[in-house]
């Protein structure tokens, strides 16, 4: 066993608490290769903002658990080594079993999210109070999830979201110990968040999904009060890198996000994490497909990976100073 200490990671309690406080959250941005990690760890040591490296099990199978290890304690090191030792958290994304969380937990992951939404209230208690128990004893962080949130993202799969009851939280947290609770209010997996039906469009012909149901999220905040809330599936889909992928080969349909503005106010209140994903994939994508575009003959994946991870560290310097109000918080 490697315990995420030696590797100069920290779990997420303090961080979350300052989170809480200050009225910001902490980016949680997911990562399977070099150039994800580099361009993460660059804006974030720019930014001076603490950041989760956020491994999914798709991810974590892609890259291989002891490369990650590896990866995460490199992370640490080549944050000092470009002037800052922000705190950084190794956290699994969408556990599924108490195998898998265990796995990551003896592995050197200092923060584990087992998701039991999909299985009946009481089963996912039962789970997740599992998952806590193994890893408060190596003093790892738990995140749990309430509630389901609709679309695709690697191995999470659901056709619906169903919102999360304000009434449950409280018996939830209390009976599980979990850190910290995802719940759902609106956000969703994936590129494709919102039908174009759900949607109305604006003065410029842009396409704006509805507004997340901040009244559940404030329910939730008065239920458990000072508890740290995370957002999964919040992307913004920045439309300037779909119309560059479809111009540039590409043919993403209907990609419409979390309107930035929305995703602020929720950082303001007690969301301490929010996830984001899509948005980066979507920024290395645009990038990588200009390359291929405009020079042809370039067959050499330093130079359109290069190109791929400054996008990429451009998004999410933006996401940390705009977005989530992170910056200077390390």
């Amino acid at each position: 066993m490697v315990s995420y200490k030696e590797l100069g990671l920290v779990n997420t309690r303090e961080i979350f608490k300052k989170a809480y406080d200050g009225g910001y959250a902490i980016p949680a941005f997911n990562f399977n290769n070099m150039e994800q990690m580099q361009a993460i760890i660059q804006a974030c040591v720019e930014k001076s903002s603490p950041v989760i490296l956020q491994v999914s099990s798709g991810a974590r199978k892609y890259a291989n658990q002891t490369l990650l290890r590896y990866m995460a304690q490199g992370a640490v090191e080549y944050a000092k080594e470009l002037g800052k030792n922000i705190p950084i958290v190794l956290h699994l994304d969408h556990g599924d079993t108490f195998e898998l969380c265990k796995s990551c937990i003896d592995m050197g992951f200092s923060s584990v999210m087992i998701d039991g939404s999909s299985h009946p209230y009481e089963e996912n208690i039962e789970l997740t109070r599992k998952v806590v128990e193994y890893a408060h004893q190596h003093d790892v962080t738990v995140e749990g999830e309430l509630g389901v949130l609709a679309g695709v993202e690697d191995d999470v799969v659901a056709e619906q979201s169903h919102y999360t009851d304000p009434a449950e939280v409280e018996d939830f947290v209390k009976r599980t110990g979990v850190d910290s609770l995802a719940i759902s209010i609106g956000t969703s997996h994936g590129a494709n968040k919102f039908k174009p039906e759900q949607c109305t469009r604006n003065e410029e012909g842009i396409l704006v999904p509805p507004e997340l149901r901040f009244d559940i999220l404030a329910e939730c905040e008065k239920r458990i009060p000072g508890f740290p809330i995370v957002l999964h599936g919040s992307s913004s889909v920045p439309q300037e890198y779909v119309k560059v992928i479809n111009t540039h080969g590409g043919a993403l349909k209907d990609a419409v996000g979390i309107p930035e503005e929305q995703l602020r106010r929720a950082a303001k209140s007690a969301v301490c994490k929010i996830n984001i994903d899509s948005d980066g994939r979507l920024a290395m994508t645009a990038a990588v497909r200009t390359v291929f575009t405009d020079k042809p003959a370039e067959f050499d994946p330093r130079k359109y990976l290069g190109p791929a991870r400054d996008e990429l560290k451009k998004l999410y310097m933006h996401k940390v100073e705009n977005v989530l109000g992170s910056a200077n918080q390390a």
